[in-house]
């Protein structure tokens, strides 16, 4: 039996807690103070102090159902893996961890480290990237800079949680090899970095659902990682309590099920809810149809409450050992533990918090380098950077909106934020504006529950006038350049139906380009999208969700205030070029989802196909210019296991500017299983002044050059490898061969 061994304090605390006390350590309860999204009620008579779990990855989310308290809103994940910096996330990871325990939080639920395989998956801008490498570094950073302030972090979902399209019913099809060498290392990453904890997502893998999923949460995650935190549900995830318990799930959150989080009697005065019943459901007026909760994104009415009453029961019968239950309650209080909250803390509803910082100006500061840094110039035909006297006419249908994040459980409420029009008025005064078409609306996790009432919004939408191509195109016209701001809307629970861009965007830009003397497209996106055109633009700046300083990062990156360091963390290409085109593959049929593709998934499949993508991995312009020099390999360590790569990068450009230099492994030609033609094994983000030289050295791990044999594990294939030195996938400036 899978079990981690506790320390004397913890297995003292065991000995003494009754076992319904241990039972409620490893459900949740409603929180008394509304802010948490998941809370454990704690054991007062042992001073063992309640538990608050919170929101994330892109900020600190804590308060009530529609709208939370206020906190930094970070760029998307996306937007940060853009960035190709570690440290970067370890800065976020701190800032948050700072900010949830301001809020009196003690864990967050984040990162999201599910790899990006399905280019319309609605939660993509939560997640980092389609490889596993870049997504292992950036996971790691966060749960790091997470646990670095007692915080507990919580890499989520695991597994195989690469759509939102039917995700609480839907098997991923996956064989072991493309887990292991795909899906898996970025949770293998954050384990190691020190994470207190993992979810597991909706969804089944091969036709075993996650929370119950015996091998891949206690063989593989606890036995073979080492991993001795927690696993927690993900939220009314559950529906069977001996397969979860016995599958490794150690607590169950939020605790009740769908039914009683959303029952209540809409004549009540109070909204029909009473003291068991959770805090952030329905308002009381709703016209609620529970039945109708359970879509294809979202739980439904028979999942959740599994623990508790029914656990006891699985206890009592024997199908369920104590010694499992014991399991479960020494992981979780291990983790109080690490974080300091068995330290002589007061087991007390209103316990003081421990410390932190909310909005300071680092943490602002933070939120706008990582907008800027993670900015992708897809193109520029010497449209950027613009002068201070250009006259600039700003268009778009939400210009004068921060695009903060997308919709779900990551969405944060800023304590401020700037839009593209603030953004460029502050930075160089006056500009002409026209919308051109309706605003695209941003899509919320609420939007797909059946009750709110949105009749204010829609008799304020009523009374703003109508915008017009035509409008956009004579303020176009009459300026220097014109910069358009086009944006999809995405959430959690729902996929893009198209990776067009929603409304009549396309249009727009089309006119704008034809009427404009200079045409530069500023793209907030949550992944890749299409361009159609792009041919008939100077620039194409990608965005992202910037956060709370999305006109302030803009402005500086448009005006060359700072180079546009960003590069992409996925492939961009047309919709039917990606190889989930199949129905089988995605969404599924007869709710499998068959990765039929197996590793070839991102640049790895474009390159097999031998494709040609829009934007490749890794693109992204710069307003410098950067010479590689030829590459030299050292090895050393008793097998030669420990290799770096030292590339000379020479700024040659009359401005600094930010390079990042990517390495990517060839593996030899040889008989046996197939491989991808080339693959990120490291990188390095490097800033240069003019004129600079310096010796860049990228450390690669043995992994790199390894495959994953179902029977013999990681395997090195003997023969030549190739190093190769580039700017993206597909833009190699300087190679180097390697023997094993």
């Amino acid at each position: 039996m899978t079990t981690t061994e506790p320390t004397d304090e913890v297995a003292t605390l065991c000995e003494k807690l009754t076992r319904e006390e241990k039972l409620r350590l490893v459900q949740g309860s409603p929180d008394p103070e509304g802010t948490a999204t998941g809370y454990i009620p704690g054991v007062e008579r042992l001073e063992i102090p309640p538990v608050r779990l919170v929101d994330g990855p892109m900020g600190v989310r804590a308060g009530g159902f529609e709208e939370g308290l206020p906190a930094t809103a970070f760029p998307a994940s996306i937007a940060l893996a853009a960035t190709f910096d570690p440290n970067l996330a370890r800065r976020q990871g701190a800032a948050m961890g700072r900010e949830a325990k301001a809020r009196g939080q003690d864990v967050v639920l984040g990162p999201g480290v599910n790899l990006i395989r399905v280019p319309h998956c609605g939660r993509n801008f939560e997640y980092f990237s389609e490889d596993p490498t870049l997504a292992s570094a950036l996971s790691a950073g966060v749960v790091e800079g997470l646990q670095g302030e007692d915080v507990v972090a919580t890499p989520k979902h695991y597994v195989a949680n690469n759509q939102e399209t039917d995700r609480v019913t839907v098997s991923a099809e996956v064989d072991e090899r493309t887990l292991r060498e795909l899906y898996l290392p970025a949770f293998r990453a954050a384990v190691e970095a020190g994470a207190g904890s993992v979810m597991t997502a909706y969804n089944r893998i091969n036709g075993t659902y996650a929370n119950d999923h015996r091998y891949l949460v206690r063989e593989v995650l606890k036995d073979e990682w080492g991993f001795d935190g927690y696993v927690v549900s993900d939220w009314f995830a559950t529906k069977d309590t001996v397969g979860a318990a016995n599958g490794g799930l150690d607590l169950e959150m939020p605790g009740g099920s769908v039914a009683d989080a959303f029952s209540f009697d809409a004549s009540d005065e109070a909204g029909g809810k009473d003291e068991d019943h959770p805090a952030d459901g329905p308002p009381a007026d709703a016209d609620f149809d529970l039945e109708s909760v359970a879509t294809g994104g979202m739980p439904g009415p028979d999942q959740g409450g599994v623990f508790g009453e029914p656990l006891a029961e699985a206890l009592e019968s024997g199908d369920v050992s104590p010694d499992r239950l014991d399991d479960m309650v020494a992981r979780i209080l291990g983790q109080l533990e690490r974080i300091g909250l068995l330290e002589g803390v007061e087991a007390t509803i209103e316990r003081d918090d421990r410390g932190g910082a909310l909005d300071t100006p680092e943490h602002r500061d933070l939120a706008e380098r990582i907008a800027t840094r993670g900015t992708v110039l897809l193109k520029n035909d010497d449209a950027l950077p613009l002068s201070d006297d250009d006259r600039v006419a700003l268009v778009g249908p939400n210009v004068d909106a921060a695009t903060v994040g997308g919709g779900g459980s990551s969405a944060v409420t800023p304590f401020r934020e700037v839009s593209p029009l603030e953004g460029l008025r502050n930075r160089a005064g006056e500009v002409s504006v026209a919308r051109g078409v309706p605003e695209i609306e941003s899509l919320s996790f609420e939007d797909l529950l059946p009750f709110g009432d949105d009749s204010d919004a829609d008799q304020d939408a009523d009374d703003a006038p109508e915008p017009t191509v035509e409008d956009a195109v004579a303020t176009a016209a009459a300026a220097d350049v014109a910069v358009v701001f086009v944006r999809d809307a995405t959430t959690e629970a729902r996929d893009r139906e198209s990776l067009r861009l929603p409304g009549e965007q396309d249009a727009l830009v089309d006119a704008v380009a034809d009427a404009a003397e200079r045409t530069v497209v500023v793209v907030n996106s949550s992944g890749p999208v299409e361009l159609p055109w792009r041919e008939d633009v100077d620039t194409i700046v990608e965005a992202w969700y910037p956060g709370q300083a999305d006109g302030d990062a803009v402005a500086s990156v448009l005006y060359g205030d700072v180079d546009p360091a960003g590069r992409l963390p996925v492939t961009f290409a047309p919709e039917d070029e990606y190889p989930i085109t199949d129905e089988r593959r995605y969404p599924g049929v007869d709710d499998e989802a068959h990765y039929e593709e197996g590793l070839f998934v991102g640049y790895r499949h474009f390159d097999d196909a031998d494709g040609e993508p829009t934007y490749p991995f890794g693109h992204g312009h710069s307003y410098a210019e950067f010479e590689y020099g030829g590459a030299e390999i050292t090895t050393k360590g008793g097998d030669d296991t420990e290799t770096t790569l030292r590339v000379p990068l020479e700024n040659v450009a009359d401005r600094a500017g930010r390079e990042v230099v990517q390495v990517y492994v060839r593996p030899p030609d040889a008989d046996g299983p197939e491989r991808p033609v080339r693959e990120l094994a490291g990188f390095a983000s490097v800033e240069l002044e003019a004129g600079e030289t310096r010796a860049v050295d990228v450390e690669l791990e043995e992994r790199a050059f390894a495959r994953y044999d179902e029977a013999d594990g990681w395997t090195v294939d003997p023969g030549e490898y190739v190093l190769e030195v580039g700017r993206s996938s597909r833009d190699i400036r300087s190679t180097a061969t390697l023997e094993r």
